[in-house]
């Protein structure tokens, strides 16, 4: 019985973030830093071929018919779409459990407008990242993504007494707190993995499920 954890395919915004999202001073609020990074951040050109090979790898590792979700941002879902587009009515379904790390008034803002504005935060944001809690009704990695991701990973136990597999449509920050949780490792040492080397957009972890515990068990990542 296999999980497979995707990020979602290249977006506009991982491809040209400090030329368009992250500006100083942020010509936009909070609330709406948020809207556009959850509902108009599509697909880049590159990010619709890597949803493309997506589609001919799936199949292979997790056959005809997956139990697939996505998280309800419009990024994950144009990548599953495209990745398993014959799926029964019903599927994929969307969850906020997959959602991107809410960055809540900090959504888009430069570390250097973020510090300026929020000095009493810096510190946990530097040094604690796991820790820090975004401002404005934004959330932790540590407590926010990390409670959402056990809440995903039972539902997906769950899942696989149905299917043989599962696949999960979701972000960098998701798949972190999912590692974390799968494999029993802590945050902050997943978190070290990711700053010498970033899950790559549309890479695809392995999981199997055994006695009622996930073991990782393999990388798929696209061509370059």
């Amino acid at each position: 019985m296999t999980l497979l954890v995707v990020r979602h395919a290249e977006s506009v915004e991982n491809a040209d973030k400090y030329n368009g999202f992250y500006q100083g001073p942020r010509p936009y609020n909070g609330t709406a830093a948020h809207a556009i990074s959850r509902t108009i951040v599509g697909l880049t050109p590159r990010g619709f071929r890597q949803a493309q090979w997506l589609a001919e790898v799936l199949p292979q590792l997790a056959g005809p018919a997956p139990h697939a979700y996505t998280s309800t941002y419009r990024r994950a879902i144009d990548t599953a779409a495209i990745a398993l587009p014959a799926l029964p009515d019903g599927w994929p379904q969307q969850t906020t459990l997959l959602d991107e790390q809410h960055y809540g008034d900090a959504t888009y803002m430069t570390k250097r407008e973020l510090y300026d504005s929020y000095p009493a935060l810096a510190e946990d944001r530097r040094l604690r990242k796991h820790l820090w809690t975004a401002p404005g009704g934004g959330e932790s990695l540590a407590e926010g993504v990390l409670n959402r991701a056990a809440e995903f990973a039972a539902l997906a136990q769950a899942e696989l007494q149905e299917s043989r597999a599962v696949v999960a449509f979701t972000h960098q920050t998701a798949a972190v707190a999912l590692r974390s949780l799968l494999e029993l490792r802590s945050l902050p040492e997943i978190l070290a993995e990711e700053r010498k080397g970033k899950m790559p957009n549309a890479a695809i972890l392995h999981y199997e499920l055994h006695d009622g515990r996930f073991t990782r068990t393999g990388t798929t990542t696209p061509p370059a």
